[in-house]
């Protein structure tokens, strides 16, 4: 008889442990859920800011990722909108003209004033190598250049790597796909989570 009531409460034992085990996991998974549509609504409020607001800083950053991107930084550098433009992320075998085959029509654009970045080949590492450099040019402001669905978490790693009064101005140009997909977007959101759980 001992046996018998032993094993009912191992039985309604495990049987509770397994419904806490459950209930905890499904509440976990709905509060991840409610995080990542928290994060795709506030990587879609991010406004196309390079067609609506004209900028002025020392220095700017445009992270690798789409022509788009360079082709603002260089246009603002250009128009002397900014006096140093940093690429950030480029292929250790590459030059300027490799990844703005364009290059040759702005013509009073000095070469030298463009900085190839190429040590780092995420978003953190965009933010951990762009800080030297602007350190070593003494700019004193900073326009961050990509693409409106990147904005969200680029933004949020250089203010975590960058002191925390040093002026970042936001400058979001047109994804490659704009309006990106669903796929791109619920990609972007996952790893921004990812990011915000340790990069900032």
């Amino acid at each position: 008889m001992k046996t018998f009531f032993s094993a009912l409460k191992d039985f309604l034992w495990r049987s509770r442990r397994r419904r806490v085990t459950v209930s905890i996991s499904t509440i976990a998974i709905f509060v991840l859920v409610l995080a990542w549509v928290h994060e795709v609504r506030m990587i879609l409020r991010q406004p196309i800011t390079s067609w609506t607001e004209d900028v002025s800083a020392d220095c700017a950053v445009s992270l690798t990722g789409g022509p788009q991107r360079v082709r603002e930084g260089l246009d603002l550098l250009s128009r002397h909108s900014v006096q140093k433009l940093i690429v950030s992320g480029v292929h250790a075998q590459s030059s300027l003209r490799d990844i703005f085959p364009l290059l040759p029509y702005y013509g009073s654009l000095r070469e030298q004033d463009v900085i190839l970045e190429r040590r780092s080949q995420t978003t953190f590492g965009n933010a951990q190598q762009t800080l030297p450099l602007v350190e070593a040019l003494r700019c004193r402001d900073l326009v961050l250049i990509t693409s409106r669905l990147h904005m969200r978490r680029a933004l949020a790693t250089f203010k975590a790597e960058f002191p925390k009064d040093f002026p970042l101005i936001v400058r979001a140009v047109p994804a490659i796909n704009e309006p990106p997909g669903s796929d791109e977007i619920a990609w972007e959101s996952l790893k921004s989570l990812f990011y915000s759980a340790w990069a900032y």
